[in-house]
């Protein structure tokens, strides 16, 4: 692995991510997107789009998994497959608006994915606090985005904390951040992509 990066379980990994490690979470990123990545581009999709719809798919997860809710009846590998590949079947009914044919080519996979996705969809779409790019957003990101996500602060806190003068500017700038961290992320992506 080299500099003493620790291989995870699948169990430790939900617990990992349980207490708030965003390590944990940008390992598992790394390891299960190249699945999703060659899902999607040999299912009429570019790369952005595996991008897009694995990192909506890594939200469910991490969202599912932070609240306590996750009753995990497969690999987390499976898990995120089926996330990521009803979101697929879903952008590419909307693109194309050929219905349900589209789910024809492969069987239903069993897994609780199907019904954690139906809530997550009614939830505002956030991205996964990745841990490399959170330790290169700097302050005061970082602590914002990490006192509202990871320590479940309200916004009436954060803007009490970081002196704000009222919570829609504190929303304002955690919204800044959070564009900021995903291309940051996203940058990160390329870099280890061109080697």
């Amino acid at each position: 692995m080299g500099k003493g990066v620790p291989s995870y379980t699948d169990e430790e990994f939900v617990a990992a991510i349980r207490h708030g490690d965003d390590r944990a979470l940008a390992r598992l990123y790394r390891l299960h997107y190249p699945m999703i990545s060659h899902y999607v581009l040999q299912n009429s999709g570019t790369e952005d789009e595996a991008k897009d719809v694995y990192q909506e798919g890594v939200m469910v997860f991490y969202e599912k998994v932070r609240d306590g809710s996750l009753e995990l009846s497969c690999q987390i590998k499976t898990y995120l497959y089926a996330v990521c590949r009803r979101l697929w079947l879903k952008r590419l009914t909307e693109k194309t608006r050929f219905g349900g044919r589209l789910d024809d080519h492969e069987p239903f996979l069993e897994t609780g994915a199907e019904a954690d996705l139906a809530a997550a969809e009614e939830r505002d779409q956030q991205f996964a606090l990745m841990g490399e790019a959170l330790d290169r957003i700097g302050e005061p990101c970082r602590s914002l985005l990490e006192g509202f996500y990871l320590l479940d602060k309200s916004m009436q806190q954060l803007t009490a904390e970081f002196g704000y003068t009222n919570p829609d500017n504190a929303k304002n700038q955690k919204y800044k951040c959070l564009v900021r961290l995903k291309k940051l992320f996203f940058a990160h992506y390329k870099e280890e992509e061109s080697f």
